[in-house]
């Protein structure tokens, strides 16, 4: 059987970690409590010693911690930064996730044995991009924007010697990766900044009789009728009142699926697999790791169709239980 791609997966947690070594994950990525990472969530992330923790579990089984350090460093506190990258490498971890220029350049001369991977908030989506920080960083990996289409991704896998890894599953938004703006505008703390969008403090729910409102920062959200789902307040997800009409004026919750394309990013020679959501529970780590790696290990054999349980899964843990193949697959450039 042909070698897939290594498959990545999202922990907000120590137990998550577990979860997804266990369910087949190759790899973990996971982050420092602290704004150095870009799901900074309240009671999600990893101290020191749960690092550690995760490390040697995920050694002893084989697999690997990536530790992503993927918000941009704010002036005078470029040492807190600096520090995130020391703490990954003296805590073991296989390599780190950054975007910052700056910040790639302390890891490249600080810690040479300490592989690089440029994180999907540099926004590099042309060799050209990548091939320069492996020049100047020796990035060893880069993650791909979700923005490209499956010919572009093959075009920019066959023009660069970096290892090329591409979202496979996971929640998408409107950001141009990693230049968020909404959230700052409503809160003045946005992903690439403060690491989180949408921040728990400026969230309030208001019950109105059988209606929950929910608020960012004071501002309507979008309302939930009794007995519906109600998702947490990002401004990109609202739903809002436009000339009398009131849906999703930007952007319908929804999420990435690339279970029928597999076969063909394998083809392309695609490096990795990621999975995204370190702000979901343990349960979902389990879940779409386990139906990932079926997938992809059943994608590397001559003959692949995706199976109903598979698609049944992955529906049930999708935001607003839509799929979509996003940018991979669009008529227009």
């Amino acid at each position: 059987m042909m070698r897939g791609p290594h498959l990545v997966c999202p922990a907000g947690s120590l137990p998550a970690l577990k979860k997804a070594v266990d369910h087949g994950a190759d790899a973990v990525y996971v982050g420092f409590k602290d704004p150095t990472n870009a799901r900074n969530f309240a009671g999600l992330n990893f101290t020191d010693a749960q690092l550690a923790e995760g490390v040697a579990y995920a050694h002893r089984n084989g697999r690997e911690v990536l530790v992503a350090i993927n918000t941009y460093p704010q002036a005078g506190q470029t040492s807190h930064w600096h520090r995130a990258v020391d703490r990954a490498a003296e805590l073991g971890a296989d390599a780190v996730i950054m975007a910052d220029p700056g910040l790639l350049d302390y890891a490249a001369r600080t810690w040479p044995a300490l592989r690089r991977h440029l994180s999907v908030q540099g926004s590099a989506t042309n060799a050209d991009a990548i091939n320069l920080a492996h020049e100047h960083f020796g990035i060893s990996r880069v993650v791909l924007p979700r923005v490209l289409t499956l010919p572009q991704v093959e075009y920019v896998a066959a023009h660069t010697p970096v290892e090329i890894e591409v979202f496979g599953f996971g929640s998408l938004c409107v950001m141009a990766e990693g230049r968020c703006a909404l959230s700052s505008w409503v809160t003045g703390e946005s992903p690439n900044t403060h690491g989180v969008c949408s921040p728990a403090a400026h969230v309030r729910w208001d019950q109105h009789g059988d209606t929950l409102h929910a608020r960012l920062n004071g501002m309507l959200i979008d309302r939930f009728g009794k007995d519906e789902p109600a998702g947490y307040p990002t401004l990109c997800k609202g739903r809002f009142d436009v000339a009398g009409d009131t849906y999703y004026a930007l952007e319908e919750p929804t999420s990435l699926n690339t279970l029928s394309i597999l076969p063909e990013l394998i083809r392309m020679g695609v490096a990795a697999i990621k999975v995204e959501g370190r702000q979901r529970s343990p349960t979902y780590t389990a879940q779409v790791t386990r139906v990932l790696r079926a997938a992809i290990d059943a994608a590397s054999q001559d003959r692949y169709s995706v199976r109903p349980e598979w698609q049944r899964e992955l529906t049930a843990i999708s935001e607003g239980h839509q799929q979509t193949l996003g940018a991979y697959h669009r008529p227009w450039r």
